[in-house]
């Protein structure tokens, strides 16, 4: 494995939405971005024997967190669902973009590659996301505790 150079980003909680299972997720994708980052060596052919490997687990898990995040959106009745789901058809387009070009030796480098993925992630967490958990605080019932959660009769309001 190559020497760890170091995260290229840190989570913090200035990212969280506040859904668990959505920072969760959050969290997991800026790991594979880390351990993308850390493979990012210099030596091309290393890289792209990584890439290949990575690639796919990176496809199935973002498809996976947008999934998460669209059920949740559609079981809320989110008004700004067709907007969000467009954003993330885009983004999986732009990724599949970026594995061909990697992928054809043309001047992509997995460091680029690494930092297209985490400027997107960071920038749709902070925007779009930020808009759901925004919705979603407004709908939600707080338990005693103190907690939000959202249940059948917030959604029916």
């Amino acid at each position: 494995m190559a020497k760890t150079k170091g995260d290229l980003v840190t989570w913090s909680t200035t990212f969280s939405v506040g859904i668990k299972v959505i920072d969760d997720q959050h969290k997991e994708l800026l790991n594979l971005v880390n351990d993308m980052f850390n493979h990012a060596v210099g030596d091309e052919y290393a890289e792209r024997v990584y890439f290949k490997e990575i690639i796919q687990k990176a496809i199935d898990y973002v498809k996976v967190h947008f999934s998460t995040e669209e059920k949740i959106m559609l079981h809320t009745r989110f008004s700004g669902y067709a907007e969000h789901k467009k954003e993330h058809d885009a983004f999986i387009l732009a990724v599949v973009d970026n594995v061909r070009d990697f992928e054809a030796g043309k001047r992509l480098t997995l460091t680029d590659f690494t930092r297209f993925l985490k400027e997107w992630i960071l920038t749709h967490i902070a925007i779009m996301d930020k808009q759901y958990f925004a919705y979603f605080k407004q709908i939600a019932t707080r338990k005693e505790d103190g907690t939000l959660s959202i249940t059948q009769a917030d959604v029916m309001r």
